[in-house]
């Protein structure tokens, strides 16, 4: 089998986004046409992912995060001054006759949604899940099986994601039953801002709206700033509210998101190939004062 036939497999299995369609999503490096040795299935094709598939004898990096170091992730470097490490990076991947397809934009369309359809079976939350995409805009709310504490909390995504530790604003001994799994917290992220008869609202607002309305006690978001929702839960846990906010970062927050995508590929290869899930690895390390 073919990485080209492959990759036919994979546009059959996911939404057709339009002959217009023109995201990030695509053949970052190598040739398609050869047979495939491997695949495998990772978040983000950093280093160490990459040396592992040379380790493991796969030549399709199967991804979702970028490959350059540039917002758009075209092939290529774009910028106008040379990247050593970019290029060092694509010479490891020739070298190896590698081929880095990047799944994006698809993967999210894909209903459900590729990503947090393998972030909520890793962690354990299938039977849990109460709503998604109604409560909170762009965001699924999970009824834990029994309540717990922020620090039991913590303790789980760090088992369960493999993280070096966590970054969180709450109480680690206040209880927690219902949480969400939030979008990005940054100016126009999903929701642009806007005033429309004297009232302002955005996304962050609308989930300000969510925690309120529907007794959400902590949210874990992927990218963040701090001025205004993470401002709110601060301002209410000084209150003495039950609230809590999980920051492990966006790479972690979706990493089982890929792994999820090691069960699917699967699928639709039928055991012709090999796949094989790669961690990413925590980015962060963490010291304390």
């Amino acid at each position: 089998m073919t990485i080209s036939e492959i990759l036919d497999k994979v546009a059959d299995y996911h939404p057709d986004l339009g002959p217009d369609y023109d995201g990030c999503d695509g053949i970052k490096c190598g040739d398609p046409n050869q047979e495939c040795t491997g695949i495998v299935s990772a978040l983000v094709p950093n280093i160490d992912v990459i040396r592992k598939t040379i380790e493991l004898g796969a030549n399709l990096l199967y991804v979702h995060e970028p490959t350059s170091y540039l917002t758009p992730d075209l092939p290529g470097w774009r910028a106008n001054f040379k990247c050593d490490i970019y290029d060092e990076k694509m010479k490891l991947l020739a070298d190896n006759g590698i081929v880095v397809y990047r799944d994006h934009d698809h993967m999210h369309a894909h209903r459900p949604d590729s990503i947090f359809t393998g972030v909520i079976k890793y962690m354990g939350w299938e039977n849990n899940l109460v709503d998604a995409g109604n409560m909170v805009p762009f965001g699924y709310v999970i009824d834990l099986p029994e309540e717990t504490t922020v620090r039991k909390m913590n303790e789980m995504l760090i088992q369960k994601i493999g993280l070096k530790g966590t970054r969180y604003i709450g109480r680690g001994q206040d209880k927690i039953k219902r949480i969400a799994l939030v979008g990005h917290i940054y100016p126009d992220a999903f929701i642009p801002a806007r005033e429309d008869g004297g009232y302002y609202t955005d996304y962050t607002t609308e989930i300000i709206r969510a925690i309120q309305e529907n007794n959400i006690d902590a949210i874990i978001p992927g990218e963040i700033i701090e001025w205004n929702l993470l401002s709110y839960i601060r301002d209410g846990i000084s209150l003495g509210r039950n609230m809590a906010c999980f920051n492990i970062g966006h790479f972690n927050w979706e990493e089982l998101g890929g792994k999820y995508s090691a069960d699917w590929l699967s699928d639709l290869t039928e055991g012709e190939v090999k796949v094989t899930y790669v961690p990413s690895g925590d980015l962060w390390n963490y010291q304390l004062a």
